[in-house]
Order: C-alpha cells, then sequence, then structure tokens
C-alpha cells in the first residue's frame, strides 16, 4: 500500500478505512478490520456521531482484545456535530474528545478533525482546547473537515498546531474541486465555484485533502460504479480502463482520485472485504493523464 504524509508530518496508508458503517457491517469487526491491515491500510477514520457512538464502540472493542495493535495503527476521529447545531466551543471539543477515547479505548486520538464548520467559533476557544489536547497527550495532530480556505485561515489567527488535513467530497461526478479550475474565465455552470479554491490552497499549505463519498455519485445519492441508468458513459469507460489496466472498475475509480497531484488520501467507507480489496488494487496503478481526462469527460463534465 502506498503512503501519503498527511500535512507533510504523519505518514499514513494512501487509503484509510472509514468506520462510518462498522456498527452495522454483515461482516464481523474482526475480519473487515483485519482484511484492511492485510491490505496495508493502517489509517480508520471515526467521528463521534457515527451510528451514535457505537462505531467508535465497536471498534474499541476490537482494540481491547488486539492491545499490541494499537501502537501500528493511526486513529482519526472528528467533534463539533451535535443534534440542531454545530459546536467549537472548549467545553465541547473537550467532552467530546473524551467520549470519543473512552469508546474507542484507547488514552489518545492521533488526529482530531473539526467535522463541519461552526460559524459561531471563536478561534481563542478551539486554541484553547487543542493546546490542552495535546499537551494532556490525548491529541497529536489536528484538522478539520468540510472547511473553505477563509475559515481555515480564521482558525489559525489563533490555533497554533499546524493543519494537518482537510476532509472534503471528492468522487468522479462529485469533483467541484477541480471543475472551477478548468472553467476559469467561462460563463458556464460548470465555471462556478462552490468552495473557495479548496484543493489549490490545500496544496499551496501542504494540508492534506481527505476525500470522502469516493465513490457516491453525491451527497448520498448512492454508488456510481455499476450505476448504468444514471452514469452509462462513465461505466463504460470505467470498464474500458479496468481492463486495460487488469483491474475492477472500482479500482480505476480510487486510482483516479489517487493520480491527482494534490497527494490525497482517500477516505473508503467499505465494510465489504472484497470491495476493500478491489480498492486496494487501485493504489497499485497509476492512470495516464489522457485515462484521467477521459474519465473526467465521461462523467459528464467538459473542458472549454
Amino acid at each position: 500500500m502506498k503512503k501519503r504524509m498527511l500535512g507533510g508530518l504523519l505518514p499514513a496508508s494512501a487509503v484509510a478505512m472509514g468506520c462510518m458503517r462498522l456498527a452495522d457491517a454483515k461482516t464481523a469487526p474482526d475480519r473487515v478490520i483485519g482484511t484492511a491491515l492485510e491490505l496495508g491500510i493502517d489509517f480508520f477514520d471515526h467521528a463521534d456521531i457515527y451510528g451514535g457512538g457505537r462505531c467508535e464502540a465497536v471498534f474499541g472493542d476490537w482494540l481491547a482484545a488486539h492491545p499490541s495493535m494499537r501502537d501500528h495503527i493511526t486513529i482519526q476521529t472528528k467533534c463539533g456535530i451535535r443534534k440542531g447545531c454545530y459546536d467549537f466551543s472548549k467545553r465541547h471539543i473537550l467532552e467530546a474528545v473524551e467520549g470519543s477515547l473512552k469508546r474507542l479505548r484507547t488514552d489518545h486520538a492521533d488526529v482530531l478533525l473539526l467535522h463541519r464548520p461552526d460559524t459561531l467559533m471563536e478561534p481563542e476557544e478551539v486554541a484553547e482546547a487543542f493546546d490542552e489536547l495535546e499537551q494532556s497527550g490525548k491529541v497529536r495532530y489536528f484538522g478539520v473537515s468540510n472547511h473553505n480556505p477563509m475559515q481555515i485561515e480564521l482558525l489559525k489567527t489563533a490555533v497554533r498546531q499546524p493543519i494537518v488535513v482537510n476532509q472534503l467530497q471528492f468522487s468522479l461526478p462529485e469533483c467541484g474541486l477541480v471543475t472551477a479550475g478548468l472553467n476559469v474565465n467561462m460563463k458556464n455552470d460548470e465555471s462556478v465555484m462552490h468552495d473557495g479554491s479548496a484543493l489549490e490552497y490545500l496544496r499551496l499549505k501542504g494540508i492534506t485533502l481527505q476525500a470522502w463519498s469516493p465513490f457516491q455519485g453525491g451527497f448520498f445519492r448512492g454508488p456510481f460504479v455499476g450505476d448504468r441508468d444514471k452514469y452509462p458513459a462513465l461505466n463504460e469507460k470505467l470498464d474500458e480502463i479496468a481492463q486495460q489496466y487488469g483491474v475492477s472498475p472500482t479500482a480505476v475509480a480510487a486510482a483516479w482520485i489517487l493520480r491527482h497531484p494534490a497527494n490525497i488520501q482517500l477516505i473508503s467507507g467499505s465494510v465489504s472485504p472484497e470491495r476493500m480489496r478491489e480498492i486496494a488494487a487501485g493504489t497499485e496503478i497509476e492512470l495516464t493523464r489522457e485515462d484521467w481526462y477521459a474519465l473526467y469527460l465521461a462523467a459528464g463534465f467538459r473542458l472549454p
């Protein structure tokens, strides 16, 4: 498995296991997590809200049964989402981390992300929470999720720790991160920028982009690989390139994300061992520039 340096500081597998569905997996957690490790996936992405905390608890049970593995894996979790609001107050961040550590049955999280932007955020409060968590050894690295560049800059007015990652939605059909940049100075729908040049900003600042829902057609609109009704041209091209490289279409969809020079880490939400193997195979191939753009166009986008 290829590696990524998150924020230039923390080594991690190019593919991470997203644990949002772990509590409801049809396959036993021991086999799911064991498959990830067998494939070289050593990074596990959590959030306090996944399964109402059950996903962290299931992983914590596995970790308690395999305590020697703690030093060989990286655990990331997120906080900041409460019922009916977002909350970046110092009190909530500290309480959320305590809850996550208890469920995960570990004394520290390797990475903590602020899950979704809180417009009532006071950067100084976040900074106090981060300092306390770092000094106590409960969190090693910090990042954000679903933030635009100016929100990160606002945070950095007080936070002294490096922001190592920003987790954003990114997939072949949902790639606004690149469409606006390819349609600069054009008056069409694809030129509309929704993220404030986040892709370019992250590259300039050395912040790693983590791609969530990499196989979804949009915000939980279902997978696009194999959906020949909604994505006929894209699936035809995926099949063609998959045959060319001797891998599955899923592997090609993963390789498309990993091919980008932004040093992206792919967050795979699959808890199917078979599908996890297909995704991991995508790290072993590098698409040509022609293949990358052919898939982009097959997804229904245009080049001006």
